[in-house]
């Protein structure tokens, strides 16, 4: 039988997360078909042995990171089925919850009635505003979506953002320059990202654009093609900056503004432009709602009950205030 050469290059993954933690899939996979010689170099795959035995390696591994692109991890278990008989996006088992698989095939889903509603709403509408407490998982959520969307290629990158408000802190006595000053500021939204791409992937998303966080300043006279954009702290925007963004909207786009109006850090609360956006926009069905409270608090079980605290000394001071009238 003819022996050939073949080289099969691996597009759109990381050919370390391919092949494993010192190389154990790619040995694994050269165990799997012992009437090959594989060699890997970086992204390609050079493939000596007959025409019909490459073909077929070929299938299964399309198989592998065609898993791989959808569920974000992989297993010994999985390489072993996908070059047993193949696999494909189809065959791989279903978790209707499951929003993503994150790193080292942890799985991140919606947890609680809000966030599965979120996503729901996700598929329906390409401007959805989800509002509540902190812990609730809104922006947590919305990553997620953001890193699915991303892998399966839905959009072309993902813009993080947020308004940059000192919250009480001053950021000019911070060391370094603007983006030292604001890198502590968007840390959460690299902490999520952290937890469901693997670091060297995120670097070179971050290096090409794919990936980009920034201030909402930075937002203004930009057009936003197939992108998905998250506006977090929302509540720190004025209107007119939440108008701002909003138009920012290009074709084939995902928004989603999330905030919470208990934790507003403007000098004026009234100055916040999210709920007074919510109303305006409230005659437009395509846009989607979701409003978070206390039951979707999935942090420490003290959470819950520090926000609920808070809020009945809020709802009291409220009472207290209101003008007394004269009978």
């Amino acid at each position: 039988m003819e022996t050939t050469d073949k080289e099969i290059l691996i597009e759109g993954v990381d050919p370390r997360e391919l092949y494993g933690p010192q190389n154990c899939y790619l040995e694994q996979i050269k165990a799997l078909h012992p009437g090959l010689r594989i060699v890997a170099r970086g992204s390609s795959l050079k493939v000596l042995g007959s025409k019909v035995e490459q073909e077929r390696f070929e299938r299964r591994l399309e198989g592998l990171v065609a898993y791989y692109l959808k569920y974000g991890h992989i297993s010994k278990e999985v390489v072993a089925q996908a070059f047993a008989g193949g696999i494909s996006q189809e065959d791989a088992p279903v978790d209707k919850d499951v929003i993503v698989y994150g790193n080292n095939g942890a799985v991140i889903r919606a947890r609680t009635v809000n966030q599965q509603r979120m996503v729901r709403l996700y598929d329906e509408c390409d401007l959805l505003f989800a509002v509540g407490p902190a812990g609730s998982g809104k922006t947590y959520t919305a990553i997620a979506l953001a890193v699915r969307a991303l892998r399966e290629k839905q959009v072309r990158r993902i813009i993080l953002t947020r308004p940059a408000v000192e919250a009480g802190e001053k950021l000019g006595f911070l060391p370094g320059d603007m983006k030292e000053k604001l890198d502590p500021y968007l840390q959460p939204l690299y902490d999520a990202l952290n937890d469901m791409i693997p670091a060297a992937k995120l670097q070179k998303f971050m290096e090409d654009g794919t990936v980009q966080i920034a201030p909402l300043a930075y937002m203004r006279g930009r057009t936003l093609d197939h992108a998905f954009v998250i506006l977090d702290e929302a509540q720190n925007t004025t209107l007119s900056q939440i108008k701002m963004f909003l138009t920012r909207m290009g074709r084939s786009a995902k928004f989603i503004v999330t905030g919470d109006v208990t934790q507003i850090d403007l000098p004026h609360r009234s100055d916040s432009g999210l709920t007074r956006a919510m109303e305006i926009l409230e005659p437009v069905q395509e846009i989607g709602r979701v409003l978070f409270d206390q039951r979707d608090i999935v942090r420490h079980p003290l959470v819950k009950r520090i926000v609920a605290a808070f809020d009945q000394q809020s709802e009291e001071r409220q009472k207290n205030d209101k003008p007394k009238t004269n009978n």
